[in-house]
C-alpha cells in the first residue's frame, strides 16, 4: 500500500480496538536478546518497524516465529554479528539492540540508525551514558562499532529524559557487574513495559515509573510469557480522529490511564470523553486480577472542535509530541484561533505546508511555535505523508475534508498503525487504499 483515497466529510461512528504498542513492542522484542532463551511476546502490532526487527533478530541467529498475535523468539543460538544495514538505517529504533548487543555479548557494530526526519535526536546521551559502564566506540568502516570488556555499573545522570537512553541504559545495566541508577529517566509507559517485561525475566530493577530506576546487574534471565501493552497513539489518532470528524466511536482496549492529557486536550475542544471501566485486570503477565482496569474509552464529538488558547507538548505525563501532528490538523477547523508550541522535535511542523494546500489557515510564529485559524472546513486535496505522525495527521485532514483527498507516501504510516484504513472503515470512514 502506498497511497490513500479518501472522501472525506463524514462522521465517525462504531467501535475499534487499539493495536499493540509499537514503541513498547520493539524494545521489547530487543531485550529478547539477553535471555538466551525462548519468550513468547503477546500482542505484537503487524507493522512494518516490527517487522524490521523481527528480521533483525533473524539475522543475529535468533529464531523467531509468528504465534497468535505475537512472536516466539528463541535467542539461544544469537551471535554478535553484523546486522542488516537496511533495516538498521530504515528505522530509529533499531537503536535499542545498541544496550541489548552490548549486554548479551559485549559489543556491536550497526549502521547509524534512521527513521522519520523529525529532528536532530543525536545519539551522545546513548553513547555516553554507556561509556560510563565501560563501553568503547569508534567509527569503522562507516559503522558505528561498540566493545566492552565487561560492563560495570554506574550512577548514570541524563540531562534530557530520553526514552531511547533510558531503554538502552536499562538493556545494558541487566547484564552489567554491579548497581546502576538512572536519574532523570524517560517515565514514559514504554519504558515502563520494557522494565515490567526485564523484571518477568528476572531482572531486579526499582523505582519503576519514575525518574530515578536503580537496576541490580548481573541476575540470571530467562524467557517469559509477555503481553504488549495497548499503543496509547494510535488510541490518541483515532480519538482527534472523532473529535474532528464528528460523530462517537469506542476505543476498545486504549491505555486511558497513559491519555490523561490527550483526553484533557480532547475535552478543551468540547468532546465528551467516558473510560469504561471493568473488574479484573484483563492482561496475562501476573498483574493482580482485584483491581478495576480500563477497558475501553467513548468518545462523542462536539458539532465542531473548540479552539486551544494553548497546546504544549512535554514529556509524559505531558502532552505527547507523537500526536501533535493530529491536534494540529483538528484545529484548522475549530472555532477560533489556536496556538501551538513543540519542544520535543523542531521538525515536527513539516505536516504544515500540506494542511495549507488543503485550505488550512496556519501562521509559523517561530520554529516551534504555529498559530492557528480555524476554518469552516477544508478542501480536499492531493499530499504526501513525509513522516510517520505527520503522515497519519493528513488522514485525518483528509478525513475532514470536503470532497476527495489522496495521500501518498504510506509507507511511513505503516512503519507505526498496523492497518489504519481499516479501523477507519470500521468507524464508517471511506477510505480506501491503493
Amino acid at each position: 500500500m502506498t497511497t490513500f483515497h479518501i472522501h472525506g466529510g463524514i462522521p465517525l461512528q462504531g467501535e475499534v480496538r487499539i493495536q499493540g504498542s509499537k514503541n513498547a513492542a520493539l524494545p521489547i522484542l530487543a531485550a529478547t536478546l539477553l535471555t538466551g532463551d525462548t519468550s513468547d511476546i503477546r500482542n505484537c502490532p503487524q507493522i512494518a518497524d516490527v517487522q524490521h526487527m523481527v528480521s533483525l533478530l533473524q539475522s543475529l541467529g535468533c529464531r523467531v516465529r509468528r504465534s497468535g498475535d505475537g512472536y516466539l523468539v528463541d535467542s539461544a543460538r544469537a551471535g554478535a554479528c553484523n546486522m542488516s544495514g537496511d533495516a538498521i538505517t530504515g528505522m530509529r529504533s533499531s537503536l535499542c539492540l545498541l544496550g541489548a548487543m552490548l549486554g548479551r555479548f559485549g559489543e556491536v557494530a550497526m549502521e547509524h540508525p534512521g527513521g522519520c526526519v523529525i529532528g536532530k535526536r543525536p545519539i551522545d546521551l546513548h553513547l555516553k551514558a554507556l561509556e560510563k559502564m565501560g563501553v568503547s566506540f569508534s567509527e569503522e568502516g562507516g559503522k558505528l562499532v561498540g566493545k566492552a570488556g565487561r560492563l560495570r555499573g554506574a550512577d548514570i545522570r541524563l540531562s534530557i529524559a530520553s526514552v531511547g537512553a533510558t531503554e538502552n541504559i536499562l538493556l545494558a545495566a541487566v547484564q552489567a557487574e554491579g548497581y546502576t541508577t538512572i536519574t532523570g529517566a524517560a517515565k514514559e509507559p514504554e519504558v515502563e513495559a520494557l522494565c515490567r517485561y526485564l523484571t518477568a525475566c528476572g531482572a531486579h530493577i526499582e523505582g519503576v515509573g519514575s525518574s530515578i530506576l536503580g537496576i541490580r546487574g548481573g541476575e540470571p534471565l530467562h524467557g517469559t510469557k509477555f503481553s504488549v501493552p495497548a499503543d496509547r497513539i494510535v488510541a490518541g489518532t483515532y480519538l482527534f480522529a472523532c473529535v474532528g470528524c464528528g460523530g462517537s466511536v469506542l476505543l476498545e482496549n486504549a491505555p486511558c490511564g497513559q491519555l490523561e492529557a490527550v483526553i484533557q486536550t480532547a475535552e478543551r475542544m468540547g468532546a465528551r470523553c467516558q473510560i469504561d471501566r471493568r473488574e479484573g485486570c484483563g492482561c496475562d503477565d501476573g498483574c493482580s486480577p482485584d483491581r478495576g482496569y480500563e477497558s475501553g474509552l467513548y468518545v462523542q464529538a462536539p458539532e465542531r472542535p473548540q479552539a486551544l488558547s494553548r497546546l504544549r507538548t512535554a514529556v509524559y505525563p505531558g502532552f505527547p509530541t507523537d500526536l501533535q501532528s493530529m491536534a494540529l490538523a483538528v484545529l484548522t477547523r475549530a472555532d477560533g484561533k489556536s496556538c501551538i508550541e513543540e519542544t520535543i522535535f523542531e521538525n515536527r511542523f513539516r505536516v504544515v505546508d500540506a494542511l495549507q494546500s488543503m485550505g488550512a489557515d496556519i501562521q509559523r510564529y517561530t520554529q516551534n511555535i504555529v498559530l492557528v485559524r480555524g476554518v469552516p472546513a477544508l478542501r480536499g486535496a492531493r499530499v504526501e505523508a513525509r513522516e510517520l505522525r505527520g503522515g497519519a495527521a493528513l488522514v485525518l485532514a483528509g478525513l475532514m475534508a470536503e470532497g476527495e483527498s489522496e495521500i501518498t507516501g504510506c509507507v511511513y504510516i505503516e512503519r507505526g498503525y498496523e492497518n489504519i484504513g481499516k479501523d477507519l472503515r470500521d468507524l464508517g470512514a471511506r477510505i480506501v487504499s491503493v
